[in-house]
């Protein structure tokens, strides 16, 4: 049972140092600061045949500063607020209640738990997989001896579809010399469900999603050969559809065949559902990072949206009104308005930039609040309790079920 609340508005204070790699029971609470800059460098092929530029960008600015030299600065006029000062987390505490859990290893997967108060977390290096809730210690639920080279690990996770019944959790993860699905049931050891991914020098990484119709969505990488994504004889570089033992799903183009789009790289993520918008993956390509509309039954083409300047594009977040895409390399998030008619509406906005550093995962909870992780230990300037998981409110509208 859960015990975690939303995230406190008000602000309290830290009374407990928590040991390093656990997260404390109490914080002291701090303004969550959003850096905002328009455009990006994404192309568009439809609408914005150009290239975007970056727009200056709007830095999270610290308050003033106390001096025992100079006099506090006088309070603002009556009715204009105040900017609070950010707090500077020490060791695994972190004054931030934005954070849910802090001190972990850099986070290869996230999705939410049913009650939205907690998630399971996936480390991308350790292959463990974590239970993390607001005020509480992470729980390692499960184990998972993975092989973290040509970008693999525990890459992906995702709640099966009849979760409440049978707690059963899945993973995406390179082990043994080959990616697989993995299945996790309480107090036993992760079991395989589905072999046989192959596995390269690179692209290995992989993304998990539970459909919204009792089956699991399955992104391949290429494993480093372009030619896997286009042989409809490998399990590479494809978007798999399967039951929870690894057979093809009920109600696939092709009855017999676990495949419903190919022509993937380098997945990041995998996200939406068929009643609000239809499905989404991130890919990262030789040339260009892009953002996929998944359609089944056919190879992916040209991407709905696309960066040539490369971010990094990880985890996502969709729904009808938005997709959040976590971007690892430029340390944001880019949120678009997708429309009706396959086009994106309004200018896409990079948010949360350098706040909380190299973002990896994102999912929605159904609270409607965003879960992140990240993966500044790998690559970025992490700070004392990195790596962390964090949950906010949307940057753009309702993202909806993730």
């Amino acid at each position: 049972m859960f015990t975690a609340g939303p995230i406190p508005s008000a602000l309290v204070a830290a009374q407990r140092t928590s040991p390093a790699g656990r997260r404390p029971r109490a914080r002291t609470a701090g303004a969550l600061l959003a850096a905002i800059a328009l455009g990006g460098c994404a192309q568009f092929p439809d609408e914005h045949p150009g290239t975007w530029r970056d727009q200056p960008s709007l830095e999270p600015q610290a308050g003033p500063q106390p001096s025992i030299e100079q006099p506090a600065p006088p309070p603002p006029p009556p009715g204009q607020p105040t900017e609070d000062v950010p707090a500077v987390p020490i060791g695994c505490i972190d004054p931030d209640p934005a954070v849910v859990a802090t001190c972990l290893d850099p986070v290869g997967a996230i999705t939410v738990l049913p009650d939205g108060r907690g998630a399971l977390v996936g480390e991308r290096a350790t292959g463990r997989i974590l239970r993390v809730e607001q005020d509480a210690e992470p729980v390692e639920i499960a184990r998972v001896p993975v092989d973290r080279s040509g970008g693999g690990g525990l890459t992906g996770l995702a709640l099966s579809p009849s979760y409440q019944e049978d707690e059963l959790v899945y993973a995406y993860a390179s082990v043994g010399g080959e990616n697989q699905v993995l299945r996790v049931a309480p107090g036993d050891s992760p079991k395989p469900v589905l072999t046989g991914i192959p596995k390269g020098s690179t692209g290995n990484a992989g993304a998990l999603l539970d459909d919204g119709r009792g089956a699991l969505l399955v992104a391949t990488g290429d494993a480093g050969d372009r030619a896997n994504a286009a042989n409809p004889g490998s399990l590479a570089g494809k978007v798999l559809r399967i039951d929870g033992f690894g057979a093809p799903a009920a109600g696939n183009p092709d009855p017999k065949s676990r495949v419903v789009a190919s022509g993937v790289s380098d997945p990041g993520g995998l996200c939406g559902a068929a009643e609000t918008g239809g499905y989404w993956l991130t890919d990262r390509g030789a040339t260009r990072d892009a953002l996929h509309r998944v359609e089944f039954g056919t190879a992916l083409g040209e991407p709905a949206w696309s960066w040539p300047d490369r971010p990094g594009v990880a985890g996502c977040a969709a729904g009808p009104a938005s997709v959040v895409v976590a971007l690892t390399d430029a340390a944001a998030l880019y949120a678009l308005n997708p429309g009706p008619d396959g086009t994106f509406t309004g200018q896409p906005a990079k948010v949360m930039e350098k706040t909380y550093g190299r973002f990896s995962a994102a999912a929605n909870g159904p609270d409607g609040l965003l879960w992140l992780g990240t993966a500044n230990k790998s690559g970025g300037a992490p700070v004392p309790s990195d790596d962390r998981a964090i949950r906010i409110e949307p940057p753009s509208g309702d993202t909806g079920k993730d």
